[in-house]
């Protein structure tokens, strides 16, 4: 468990900051991003919100997204890997944001 949360808290500080950054240099209309009590919420203005949250019982991140729902990601050779579409975390909150912002998202180190 106390590697759950340290890692799980890592990937949730660091797609923070790199949000964060886009958001600063893209200037986006009613951008805001909050974590608290293990949640991070990114407000994207009229683009949506999404909601990325450790859940500790399952071990897992659980995403909202405005663009593909929910999705639950366990953490496997790693990386959070959603078990349904072997779609990793990173990768599809990139893909995501790249095509609501009309920009190139890079989220990694």
């Amino acid at each position: 468990e106390k590697e759950f949360h340290s890692v799980a808290n890592e990937t949730l500080h660091r797609l923070q900051e790199k949000i964060d950054e886009y958001g600063e240099k893209l200037a986006i209309d009613g951008f805001d991003t909050d974590f608290a009590e293990g949640v991070l919420t990114v407000r994207l203005g009229d683009l949506g919100t999404y909601v990325i949250n450790k859940q500790t019982p399952n071990r897992q991140i659980w995403l909202s997204s405005p663009v593909s729902g929910p999705a639950r990601f366990d953490w496997q050779d790693s990386q959070w890997v959603y078990r349904r579409t072997k779609v990793e975390l990173q990768s599809l909150l990139e893909k995501e944001l790249s095509e609501l912002l009309g920009h190139s998202i890079d989220l990694g180190e």
